[in-house]
C-alpha cells in the first residue's frame, strides 16, 4: 500500500459519461437531487476526496461499495456530507425575513399568546434556523409581548446538523446580521461567534430527507422556510415537496420559498403573498 500522503496527492482519472450517469442516478434515487452536466466537476471532486481516503481509484468500484449492504449504508452517510451544500449565512434573503416579521407581528396581536412553531427545511449548518429564531424573538421584543416559540431545523446531512447544533460561526456568515441583533443574540469568543444558549435552546435539529416528508411528525406549522433547496430537484418533485409542505401549515400559516425557485405552482389551500420582493404563500383560514 502506498503511503497516505502520496496516495492523497495521486490524481484520479476523469469520470466517464457512463460513470457520471450512474452516480447521478444513485444520488437522484436516494435524495431527489439532480446533478446536471455542469456539476460533473463538483461530483468528481467530492468523490475523489473520499476515494483517496479509502485508497480507491475506480468510480464504479466505489459505487458498488456505497450501494450494497450495511457497510454501504454507513459509507453513503459519510459521502452524503461531502455531496450536500452546507454553507449559507444569516439572513440570506433579507426581504423574506422582513415579510415574515410583519406576519408574526400581526399574529402576535391576533392570537392571544398562542405558541409559534417555525420550520427551516434544508437548514444546512443552521444559519437560517437561527435567523428565524432571532426574528421571532425580535418581533416579541419590539412589541413588549411574549409567547412561546420554537424552530425545527431539518437537513439530510448529519454533518450539517452537527454544525447547526454547535451554533458557532465565523464573521463572514454574519455579514447580513445587523450589529444590534448580533450583539443581542450571539457571543464572540476565540473560536468565532456563538449563538446564545437561550436562543439555541429554541432550535431543535433533526435529520430529514425531503423525499420522506410523509414521515415527518410535525403539523400545524406557523412558518415554513424552504429556500435554496428546490433548485436541485426536478419540477414534478418540487411540486410534490411543496404540496407536502402546504399540508403541514396551520390555517393562516406562512410558506416562504426562494425567489425564482418555482413558477406556476398553485395549491387550493394557499394564496400568494402580495409582495414582489418574495415568493411566499399563506394558508387560507377556513
Amino acid at each position: 500500500m502506498q503511503p497516505s500522503g502520496v496516495w492523497a496527492l495521486k490524481p484520479l482519472a476523469d469520470m466517464t459519461t457512463a460513470e457520471f450517469r450512474a452516480w447521478s442516478a444513485l444520488i437522484e434515487e436516494r435524495t431527489g437531487q439532480v446533478l446536471g452536466e455542469r456539476r460533473r466537476v463538483f461530483l468528481q471532486t467530492r468523490l475523489g476526496q473520499r476515494m483517496r481516503e479509502l485508497g480507491l481509484e475506480d468510480y464504479q468500484a466505489y459505487l458498488r461499495r456505497v450501494a450494497e449492504g450495511p457497510r454501504g449504508a454507513l459509507e453513503w452517510a459519510t459521502l452524503l456530507d461531502r455531496l450536500t451544500v452546507q454553507e449559507t449565512r444569516f439572513y440570506r434573503h433579507a426581504p423574506s425575513f422582513a415579510v415574515m416579521e410583519g406576519y408574526l407581528s400581526r399574529r402576535l396581536q391576533e392570537d392571544n399568546g398562542r405558541p409559534w412553531m417555525l420550520w427551516s427545511v434544508g437548514c444546512a449548518s443552521g444559519e437560517e434556523a437561527y435567523s428565524l429564531a432571532i426574528s421571532a424573538a425580535e418581533v416579541q421584543r419590539r412589541a413588549a409581548r411574549r409567547t412561546e416559540f420554537g424552530v425545527i431545523a431539518t437537513d439530510i446531512s448529519q454533518g450539517a446538523l452537527n454544525q447547526a447544533r454547535d451554533a458557532r460561526y465565523d464573521a463572514r456568515r454574519l455579514e447580513a446580521l445587523d450589529t444590534e441583533r448580533r450583539e443581542r443574540y450571539l457571543r464572540n469568543d476565540a473560536d468565532g461567534w456563538r449563538v446564545t444558549p437561550e436562543l439555541a435552546a429554541r432550535v431543535c435539529c433533526a435529520r430529514l430527507n425531503v423525499l420522506d416528508l410523509d414521515k415527518a411528525p410535525w403539523s400545524g406549522l406557523d412558518v415554513i422556510f424552504c429556500q435554496n433547496l428546490l433548485i436541485y430537484f426536478r419540477r414534478w418533485r418540487r411540486r410534490d415537496i411543496l404540496n407536502g409542505l402546504a399540508e403541514r401549515l396551520a390555517p393562516g400559516g406562512l410558506l416562504v420559498l426562494g425567489v425564482g425557485e418555482m413558477t406556476g405552482w398553485q395549491h387550493p389551500a394557499l394564496q400568494p403573498v402580495a409582495d414582489e420582493r418574495v415568493l411566499a404563500f399563506t394558508r387560507i383560514r377556513e
